[in-house]
């Protein structure tokens, strides 16, 4: 089989530079020829050529560069020696001063050059930043333009990539967990935004024009952005905090839309639980009523009678069910009309424990109050129900026979109620989430029963009073339900 030799590709030097120079050098020669030839038959001073000189090396100097300008002081000064320094028509130097116009030439010609190199390389970092800002601007126009209902990575990559011309950008969201390309990656740079965003910290590779930079929005770490390509350092950092107000306005976009979900979602279960809870409470309260008549009534077996007493104590339980749906349903709209009076808290709290229903557990509950006349203007109802509900929540979560505390006090300007018990602490992730409706932890939701809508109704009814309810705890201490309250009137909303 014969084979084909593979041509041999011969690069022809390019010499464009030297015969420019040597043409540089050619006119020069010229020109301080002409000079010369002028101040001889003049009769020229040696003064008086030798500032001429001096302007031909200042010229060549600051419009072609220091070698011409080198090259030009040498020649003049050999003129010079020949034409006008004695003995005439010779180089011989019989005074200083040929030196002393030597080393003066190549002075001038240095500075100059240095000069005129210096604003050349100022006007050319001038021109690529007013480029950089110009793009710049490009891209911020652009991104404002950006479909915030999408991911911004993959938006950004190209549209940085098209405006800067850059070889390869890619781009990680750390708040959507993804990782967006553009350009041409080598197969081990796959995951080099995501490394930099958990290396945290910026990195800038001359040789291939690599740029790394975190992407951030005050202390928060947002993601991270790699450019290749010939950009301007400042240029990177402009992008990244463009790149990070995309992300940003992408978040908020979706904040919104979450909480726009949410508000709709929340009004339709305010208005069937409304529906429901109206519908619930005519059978229950004839259940009630009937199995109150039979136990009034008498004349029941001991198993009859349980058996009622057992439908009379659910029916109740249902009832107050219902009665909290209504109250959540009502605490809903923006305006809440409160039925406001001083309450006395230790009065109150007692009463409630009165009203409760006879078991072990009542004898474990302690009120203390630091001033048994302490009053704060409230709804009583709400008040009740709040106080209540914290109550319910401390017996049937706390550990048995250990002590349940329900504590009052002024503190700053406001009353603060608290019940305390000792159980199984709360996570403290789940601290804030336990008063959204319907929520209950994953540990106990199969073990202890219970609906998640009563600490809801507490929150809502603490701001219609504008006040507000916490909770703190932990294993050692135990948990503590707070309630805070303004010390005057609760303001109708």
């Amino acid at each position: 089989m014969k084979q084909t030799a593979n041509p041999i590709s011969l690069r022809t030097p390019d010499f464009s530079r030297e015969i420019r120079v040597v043409k540089q050098c050619l006119v020069v020669g010229a020109i301080l020829a002409l000079l010369t030839c002028i101040g001889y038959l003049l009769q020229a001073n040696q003064l008086t050529i030798s500032l001429l000189y001096l302007l031909v090396v200042v010229g060549v100097a600051s419009f072609v560069g220091f070698g011409p300008a080198s090259f030009t002081s040498i020649l003049a000064v050999l003129l010079l020696d020949y034409y006008f320094e004695p003995p005439l028509f010779s180089f011989a130097v019989a005074s200083p001063a040929i030196f002393v116009a030597l080393v003066t030439f190549e002075i001038t010609a240095l500075a100059i050059s240095r000069l005129q190199a210096r604003e050349l390389r100022g006007a050319r970092e001038a021109a690529a930043y007013r480029a950089g800002m110009e793009k710049l601007y490009e891209l911020s126009r652009s991104s404002l333009l950006l479909d915030l209902r999408q991911p911004p990575g993959p938006q950004l990559v190209l549209l940085i990539q098209r405006v800067f011309d850059a070889r390869a950008v890619a781009l990680f969201d750390a708040n959507l967990g993804r990782l967006d390309k553009a350009g041409n990656w080598r197969a081990d740079e796959d995951d080099l935004a995501k490394r930099c965003y958990f290396r945290d910290a910026v990195r800038d590779d001359p040789q291939t024009h690599t740029f790394e930079r975190m992407l951030r929005a005050g202390s928060q770490r947002l993601g991270a952005l790699v450019v290749r390509g010939k950009v301007s350092p400042l240029v990177i950092d402009a992008l990244a905090s463009l790149s990070s107000i995309a992300i940003e306005r992408h978040q908020s976009c979706e904040n919104e839309d979450r909480a726009e979900a949410a508000k709709r979602s929340e009004q339709l279960r305010a208005a069937v639980m409304d529906a429901l809870a109206h519908e619930f409470k005519t059978p229950l309260t004839a259940v009630q009523t009937a199995s109150s008549g039979l136990l009034e009534l008498g004349g029941l077996t001991d198993s009859q009678a349980e058996l009622v007493k057992l439908i009379d104590d659910q029916a109740i339980r249902l009832n107050e069910l219902c009665t909290r749906l209504l109250q959540t349903a009502k605490l809903d709209p923006k305006r809440v009309d409160l039925n406001t009076d001083d309450v006395n808290v230790q009065e109150l709290a007692v009463e409630l424990l009165a009203e409760a229903p006879v078991n072990g557990d009542k004898s474990r509950i302690q009120v203390k109050v630091d001033e048994p006349a302490l009053t704060v203007r409230v709804d009583r109802k709400l008040l009740s129900m709040i106080l209540t509900q914290y109550i319910d929540n401390a017996r049937k979560y706390s550990t048995p026979g250990t002590p349940i505390e329900i504590a009052a006090c002024k503190s700053h300007g406001e009353v603060l109620i608290s019940v305390h018990n000792f159980g199984p602490s709360i996570r403290i992730e789940e601290r804030e989430r336990i008063f959204d409706r319907f929520y209950r932890s994953e540990e106990i939701k199969n073990t202890i029963p219970g609906t998640g809508i009563g600490l809801s109704v507490v929150r809502k009814a603490a701001e219609a009073h504008r006040g507000h309810v916490w909770v703190i705890s932990n294993d050692k201490e135990g948990t503590t339900f707070f309630l805070s309250l303004p010390d005057g009137e609760g303001r109708a909303r």
